[in-house]
């Protein structure tokens, strides 16, 4: 059968103190959007998330499997899991099932030892550290500004900045990336959630502004 709908924007990367995960909130299904607010950074451990795209199922079974061993190796050895560790069982996962599994993922967190880390989980298992990492339909668009823009010392609201105008430009080109704009910053201190609506996203490319509520009763005639 035609392969699964990959239409998303997931984006990471890594700052002084932490790392910024962003992602958009459409989910399609060929040309119907069947979500506009979907919440694609699953979380893995109290400091380590899953930016998901791909095959909505497919990613959404590698999270639950991951989150489910996490939480059972944590209770038997009484500490937090490294976030490599976390990407590594990722990576498990996906790599012994790419025959079956269409998961393009990222893995970002925080630990003591290694503070923040990114790690690119693309379609076929492969896990490779990144200082940023774009997946999904719309990171087509984006690898350029991704480039030119990232620096090794960002702050963490330049960081927030960074990632938010890179999700939102890859909405503005990408037909299958829209809706809302969710961050989630984690660092020493825990996770920061963050939701910015799709009428407050920045706008590109002559972008026409997101239709409000209606104000008046249907007209027939």
């Amino acid at each position: 059968g035609e392969a699964p709908h990959t239409g998303t924007t997931i984006m990471a990367c890594v700052y002084d103190g932490g790392v910024v995960l962003g992602a958009d909130g459409r989910v399609s299904v060929g040309n119907y959007i069947s979500n506009r607010s979907s919440n694609k950074i699953a979380p893995l451990a109290e400091r380590v998330f899953l930016l998901r795209s791909g095959s909505a199922p497919d990613a959404q079974i590698v999270s639950d499997h991951v989150s489910f061993y996490v939480h059972n190796l944590e209770a038997e050895q009484q500490l937090p899991m490294s976030v490599e560790t976390v990407a590594k069982l990722v990576m498990q996962i996906n790599y012994q099932n790419k025959d079956n599994l269409i998961g393009a993922l990222i893995i970002a967190g925080y630990d003591e030892e290694k503070k923040g880390q990114v790690f690119g989980c693309p379609i076929g298992g492969t896990l490779s550290n990144e200082k940023w990492a774009v997946d999904g339909s719309g990171s087509t668009f984006i690898w350029g500004y991704c480039d030119a823009a990232y620096r090794d010392n960002f702050t963490r609201a330049e960081a927030e900045a960074f990632v938010e105008e890179g999700v939102a430009l890859a909405m503005s080109s990408d037909c299958s990336s829209g809706g809302c704009i969710r961050l989630v910053t984690v660092n020493s201190e825990g996770a920061h959630h963050k939701y910015i609506n799709g009428s407050q996203a920045p706008k590109f490319q002559d972008e026409l502004n997101v239709p409000g509520p209606a104000t008046g009763g249907m007209i027939l005639g």
